[in-house]
């Protein structure tokens, strides 16, 4: 399956500090950028982090347990990568809003998943699907 490359653009209150975290902690290439912006390759896909210094919104919703924050984005991996990026950002200090861990065990929907905030607040979801066929079971 081909799937278009998404675009999202969000706030971030220092652009220096997410140079870092999305080009440096993430491993995302820089693209192009601004005094006001940075592009970053999110696997494939166009994020953008556009200096607002206003940030921050710490809404969340019940899932399976857990205050999952909203609004978030993030990716779907691949389990091996997954655990990757888990132990990456884990060595790495990162804060979790919601520690790596297994969701809906037993379920169509067993997943892998963690969540973390940038350093302008916003939320990341990482996730790996323990049946990737079943992304969008019910």
């Amino acid at each position: 399956m081909s799937i278009p490359p998404f675009h999202l653009a969000f706030p971030v209150h220092d652009l220096a500090a997410a140079r870092q975290f999305y080009g440096g902690l993430m491993g995302c290439p820089e693209g192009r950028s601004s005094d006001e912006w940075i592009d970053f390759d999110f696997h494939g896909h166009q994020i953008v982090a556009h200096l607002a210094p206003e940030t921050g919104d710490r809404a969340s919703n019940p899932v399976d347990g857990h205050d999952v924050p909203v609004p978030h984005f993030g990716l779907v991996l691949g389990m091996d990568d997954w655990r990757a990026m888990a132990d990456r950002l884990t060595a790495a200090g990162v804060e979790f809003v919601i520690e790596p861990t297994i969701r809906f065990a037993g379920e169509p929907g067993e997943q892998a998943t963690m969540f973390f905030r940038d350093p302008s607040g916003n939320a990341l979801e990482i996730k790996a699907m323990a049946n990737p066929a079943n992304l969008f079971a019910k």
